[in-house]
C-alpha cells in the first residue's frame, strides 16, 4: 500500500504544480521579436546604414573640393649680407633715348668708361621669420580616367550587397525562431503526453492493487505496473527537463531573458498540404550577393585600368602672405590668385597596367564561376529540402494512423483485460505503443512544420 499511495501524492502534486503567469508567444511574435533582439540583425543594419554614408562620401567626389591653407615660420635663422664698396660704369642716352655704355675707349677689347660711379657698399640683414602665408584653395577634377564614376558605382553596388546580406540574415533568424518555436511546442506537448501516460498507468496501478488486495492477481502484476510507473516518471522528467531547456533556448534566439516565463499554446493542428510555392534561386539572397559580387569585380577591373589613363584637373588658390623683412622692411603683405591646370599621362610601365588590368579580369571571371558552382550547390539544397518536407508530411500521415490504430488497440486490450481475456504485460504493452505513437506523431509535425519553413528559404520564398 505505501508504494502506491507515494506515488499517488506525487504525482498529485507533480500535475496541479502552480504556473506562475506566462508570456504567450505565436509564431509571428517570435519571428518579430528575434529580428529585433538579434545580435546579427543589428550588425548588417548598421552596415547597411555605413553602405549608405559611403555612398553619400564617394558622391561628393564629382563636386569641388574647397579647403583653407595656412603656413607660419617661426625661425632664428637669418641671412645676413655685406656688399662691399665699388665703382660702377656709367651709362648714358644716346639719339633714340636707349641707355649705352660710356665708353671712352677700349684696351685689348676691356671698354674704359668716361665716368665711373662709386657704390659705397651696403649691409643686408633677411630676416624670414614671423612669416606667414594664408589661403583657400579650390580643386576639380575634369577628368580622373574614369575611377570617381566607376568608385561610386562600386559604391552603390555596395549598399545593394549590404542590403542583400541584411535580407540573407533576415531567413535565417526566421528559421532559428521557427526552429527554437517548434521545438519547444513539441517538448511541452511531449510533457502533456508523458503526464498523459502517467495518469492511465496510474489508473492501472490502482486497479491492479484493488484486484491483489482481493488476492484475484499474484504480486508480480503489481510489481509490473510500479516498473512501469517507474519509467513513466523518469520519461516525464526527461520532458520537464527538455521543456525548460527548449524555453531557455527559445527566450534566447527572441531575445528575452533565459529566466522569462514563456509558454506557447500546446496544440499542433495537422500541416497544411497545399502546394509549396515553386523554387526560385534568383530570388535568394545568397545567389543575389554572389552576383553582384561578380558586378563588384567588373567594376574593379575598371578601376584599376583607370590608375593608367590620363588624369586631369584644375585648382584656384586664393592666398594672403605677410612676413619676410629686409633691413627692417617687410616684404610680403599682399593678396594674390593663381590658377593651375595638371595633366598626367601615363606613356610606358613595362606593361604593368595591361598585366593588372587582365589580372582584375581574371578575378572577374573567377567570381562569375563561383556564383555558377554555388548555384548548383543551391538547386541541391533545394532538392534536399523538398525531399525532407515530402518525407515529414509522409511521417506525419503514418504517425496520425499509427496513432489512430495504437488508440484502438489499447481500448480493446483494457476491454479485453477487464474481461480476463489478455494480460496485464499485454495492456502495459498496448500503452507503451500508444505512448510512443502519440510522440512520434507529435515529433512528426514539429518536424513538418521546421521543413517547411527550411524549405522556403532554400527556394528564396521566406
Amino acid at each position: 500500500m505505501r508504494p502506491a499511495i507515494y506515488y499517488l501524492i506525487y504525482f498529485s502534486l507533480l500535475l496541479v504544480t502552480p504556473l506562475s503567469a506566462q508570456q504567450l508567444l505565436t509564431l509571428e511574435q517570435s519571428r518579430q521579436l528575434a529580428l529585433e533582439n538579434n545580435k546579427q540583425m543589428a550588425i548588417v543594419a548598421e552596415n547597411h546604414v555605413k553602405a549608405g554614408y559611403e555612398v553619400k562620401a564617394y558622391k561628393a567626389n564629382f563636386l569641388p573640393k574647397l579647403s583653407a591653407t595656412g603656413n607660419y615660420l617661426l625661425t632664428t635663422a637669418s641671412l645676413e649680407k655685406a656688399i662691399p664698396s665699388t665703382y660702377l660704369p656709367t651709362y648714358v642716352p644716346d639719339a633714340g633715348g636707349q641707355l649705352v655704355p660710356n665708353v671712352l675707349t677700349s684696351v685689348d677689347g676691356v671698354p674704359l668708361f668716361k665716368e665711373y660711379g662709386f657704390f659705397p657698399g651696403m649691409e643686408l640683414s633677411l630676416k624670414p621669420s614671423n612669416t606667414y602665408v594664408a589661403g583657400v584653395r579650390l580643386e576639380q577634377p575634369i577628368y580622373a580616367g574614369g575611377k570617381i564614376s566607376t568608385a561610386y558605382r562600386m559604391a552603390l553596388i555596395g549598399e545593394e550587397m549590404s542590403l542583400l546580406n541584411e535580407m540573407k540574415t533576415r531567413s535565417e533568424v526566421i528559421l532559428q525562431a521557427d526552429e527554437a518555436y517548434w521545438t519547444f511546442m513539441e517538448m511541452l506537448e511531449l510533457e502533456n503526453t508523458a503526464r498523459a501516460y502517467i495518469n492511465l498507468v496510474l489508473q492501472l496501478q490502482h486497479d491492479v492493487e484493488n484486484a491483489f488486495n482481493n488476492g484475484m492477481i499474484p504480486r508480480n502484476d503489481l510489481l509490473k505496473v510500479q516498473v512501469k510507473l517507474n519509467e513513466a516518471a523518469l520519461q516525464l522528467m526527461r520532458a520537464e527537463n527538455g521543456v525548460r531547456l527548449a524555453r531557455m533556448n527559445l527566450c534566447h534566439v527572441v531575445g528575452l531573458s533565459l529566466n522569462t516565463e514563456v509558454t506557447v499554446e500546446p496544440k499542433q493542428d495537422t500541416p497544411a498540404t497545399g502546394e509549396l510555392p515553386l523554387p526560385d534561386i534568383t530570388l535568394r539572397p545568397e545567389y543575389m550577393l554572389l552576383s553582384k559580387q561578380v558586378e563588384m569585380k567588373e567594376q574593379q577591373s575598371v578601376l584599376v585600368k583607370s590608375d593608367f589613363l590620363p588624369q586631369i584637373g584644375i585648382a584656384g588658390n586664393l592666398s594672403y602672405a605677410n612676413g619676410l623683412e629686409l633691413n627692417d622692411s617687410k616684404l610680403l603683405d599682399n593678396t594674390a590668385f593663381s590658377a593651375v591646370v595638371s595633366f598626367s599621362i601615363p606613356l610606358f610601365h613595362w606593361g604593368e597596367g595591361r598585366n593588372k588590368v587582365r589580372g582584375a579580369k581574371a578575378e572577374s571571371r573567377m567570381a562569375a564561376l563561383h556564383r555558377d558552382d554555388l548555384a548548383e550547390k543551391m538547386e541541391l539544397e533545394i532538392q534536399q529540402a523538398l525531399h525532407f518536407y515530402n518525407e515529414s508530411k509522409a511521417r506525419v500521415t503514418l504517425t496520425t494512423r499509427s496513432l489512430a490504430q495504437a488508440e484502438e488497440n489499447m481500448r480493446e486490450s483494457s476491454d479485453r483485460y477487464e474481461t480476463g481475456m489478455e494480460t496485464l504485460s499485454d495492456l502495459l504493452e498496448a500503452q507503451t505503443i500508444w505512448q510512443q505513437a502519440h510522440s512520434e506523431l507529435i515529433q512528426a509535425k514539429s518536424a513538418f512544420q521546421i521543413a517547411e519553413t527550411r524549405y522556403l528559404k532554400a527556394a528564396g520564398r521566406l
